[in-house]
């Protein structure tokens, strides 16, 4: 899929998202947004996708009645040496569905279902997920995945955040994380064996400025390196920085 073609499907997806959203907001409450980014490399769970090179990123999400139902896509910029990475080429797609409720004041629970589609290697996965959220200080957040489809294990990771008020329409946010692989996917390693013990963390900084009630402009830094020396040992984990900006349209 060329740049433009990307381009052009994300919008046609932001606008569909809009446009069902404000048809049905007068009978039933939806909310969501869309958003896009680019940062200099693709990180996940302290991996890096994109040879050390930059990305585009970009998604939508609508709600309803605690419902979500997610699309985010990753294309790469520049291929970086790599034969397998083409520039201009989508390389995953991932849909989530997630639903969540309040079982009692101050807690919140997610179930959902993540499916990554490997647009380089034509493969796809599925990976389950139950999360518990506190609304107390720092926010702690609890996440538990379960790859159920082709490759079966665990991760989980824990992580805070807490946000400042700078000025009018200017917030500063820090987070941080730390994760646990459970013979987690063999991506983790460069032989393709399982791993288990802590795996890494991450310390996060972003900027939020409000354009208006709907458009926020983000700016962000992140940090992630290695929690035990079993982690350093795997091969593909190691100390990383992710820098970025993404443009948000809330509705």
């Amino acid at each position: 899929m060329s740049v433009k073609k990307w381009c052009a499907a994300l919008f046609v997806g932001v606008m569909l998202s809009t446009t069902l959203a404000s048809a049905a907001e007068a009978a039933i409450e939806v909310s969501g947004d869309a958003y896009v980014g680019i940062y200099d490399k693709y990180l996940w769970r302290g991996i890096d996708f994109s040879a050390g090179q930059p990305v585009l990123q970009g998604g939508a999400d609508v709600s309803f009645k605690g419902f979500t139902l997610g699309f985010w896509s990753n294309m790469q910029l520049s291929h970086g040496g790599s034969d397998a990475l083409d520039s201009g080429e989508v390389t995953e797609t991932d849909i989530v569905l997630d639903y969540t409720f309040s079982p009692v004041d101050g807690l919140a629970v997610s179930l959902g279902n993540i499916t990554y589609t490997f647009n380089i290697e034509d493969s796809a996965t599925n990976e389950g997920y139950l999360g518990f959220a506190l609304d107390a200080l720092l926010s702690p957040n609890l996440m538990v995945y379960y790859d159920w489809d082709d490759e079966e294990g665990f991760y989980y990771t824990l992580d805070i955040s807490h946000g400042f008020a700078l000025a009018d329409s200017l917030d500063l946010n820090l987070s941080g994380l730390v994760s646990y692989s459970a013979q987690s996917p063999a991506v983790f390693a460069d032989d393709g064996s399982d791993f288990s013990d802590w795996s890494t963390y991450e310390l996060g900084l972003s900027l939020d400025y409000a354009v208006t009630d709907q458009i926020v402009i983000s700016p962000s830094f992140l940090w992630s390196d290695t929690l035990s020396d079993d982690a350093e040992d795997v091969g593909m984990l190691e100390d990383e920085i992710l820098a970025g900006v993404s443009v948000s349209l809330n509705f």
